[in-house]
């Protein structure tokens, strides 16, 4: 028997209300996990205040989201199925000539379609917020700025001072070994807060060992003529490494900034292998969700409820769920360590529950 659109139309429905019920109840739970560690972690700072703690716990929630997706999905789809099987409908269903596969489509297309849309739409806002909220926790948390951004445009370096900063910009950056090569660099250096000292055009700049090498400079100072350096040396507490440790996470970039990211990263010769593991994986995530959408239907598809073993399934799919979620979490360091290809490793966990899920329902289906 075919389905018809109506059908199709109500499990999708009921679905989405299951999810979204999941969903709301597990980011309040982190909601207010989150607000706990940011008190304690803010404890004895008494110029913190609660609504700056409350705005970074709210900032943080977006990204906490692609987090916690999984198991909403498959939650959602559990509770989606029982009741519908609770009341009889899909009971129904099946003696109407309707397959497990058919009646799955529409929660399968429903959870499709929410992984297009949080990545391509959803993805961008939470990437905006957790950078706003990686600032604000540096910042108000641990009393010091990012001294680090590297964009399309770019690298911007920032160096605060106790009676001004030093900002430095250039748009081509190369690393060998630890050095760090800058062409057609500016440095800006400010002697109080937002009062601009003295800007330096250099042809070429090298950081190694804590020092700015400029060479070819032209330095330009309010109220005098500018004048040409062949080459002059900044002292600065910049480092490769903490420049490294600086470097924007990928949850802080979306998903339409990380292509141009990654290619400007590496013709600067650093790695960005995070940045493309997190790129695949969010690629992979809407069959990620399929996957669990089909492995909740192995703990829930039962002809009755009366045959016992609830609270069984229950935990089986629990259990299933962190299954997946701890194998994910291996298999992306055995991607970070380059023992897998960066490809495999991101799109491994998706297969995996989905040729999971594909395997119980082809042993229990017998329609």
């Amino acid at each position: 028997m075919r389905l018809s659109p109506v059908l199709s139309g109500y499990i999708a429905r009921q679905f989405a209300l299951a999810f979204a019920t999941v969903l709301v109840v597990i980011l309040g739970i982190i909601l207010l996990f989150d607000l706990i560690e940011l008190i304690r972690r803010a404890a004895g700072r008494a110029e913190v205040g609660m609504g700056s703690i409350v705005t970074m716990a709210l900032l943080k929630l977006p990204q906490m989201l692609h987090t916690v997706l999984p198991f909403a999905v498959m939650i959602g789809a559990m509770v989606c199925f029982w009741r519908l099987t609770r009341t009889h409908e899909l009971v129904v269903a099946r003696s109407a000539g309707i397959s497990a596969w058919q009646f799955l489509a529409p929660v399968l297309a429903a959870a499709a379609a929410f992984g297009v849309f949080e990545v391509t739409a959803f993805n961008p806002l939470a990437a905006a917020m957790y950078s706003r909220y990686e600032r604000l926790q540096d910042e108000v948390i641990n009393s010091r700025s990012s001294a680090f951004d590297l964009s399309e445009v770019g690298l911007w370096l920032r160096e605060p001072h106790d009676d001004g900063e030093m900002v430095v910009h250039s748009e081509d950056v190369r690393q060998e070994g630890l050095t760090l090569f800058l062409k057609d660099a500016q440095i800006f250096i400010y002697d109080k807060p937002d009062h601009f000292f003295r800007r330096i055009s250099a042809e070429t700049s090298t950081l190694v060992d804590g020092v700015f090498d400029v060479r070819r400079a032209w330095v330009m100072e309010g109220g005098k003529p500018s004048t040409f350096v062949s080459s002059m040396r900044i002292p600065t507490q910049l480092t490769l490494e903490r420049i490294h440790d600086n470097f924007a996470s990928p949850e802080t970039l979306s998903f339409w900034q990380l292509p141009g990211f990654i290619r400007f990263f590496e013709r600067a010769g650093f790695t960005a292998n995070k940045h493309r593991l997190y790129l695949q994986s969010l690629l992979a995530s809407p069959v990620l969700y399929c996957g669990m959408v089909l492995m909740a239907a192995i703990f829930s598809l039962t002809p009755n409820h009366r045959s016992g073993g609830l609270m069984s399934r229950v935990a089986g799919g629990v259990g299933a769920g962190f299954s997946v979620y701890f194998f994910s979490k291996v298999i992306y360091a055995l991607g970070l360590s380059a023992t897998l290809p960066l490809g495999l490793a991101a799109w491994t966990p998706a297969l995996f529950a989905s040729l999971v899920g594909l395997g119980g329902l082809f042993h229990l289906e017998d329609g």
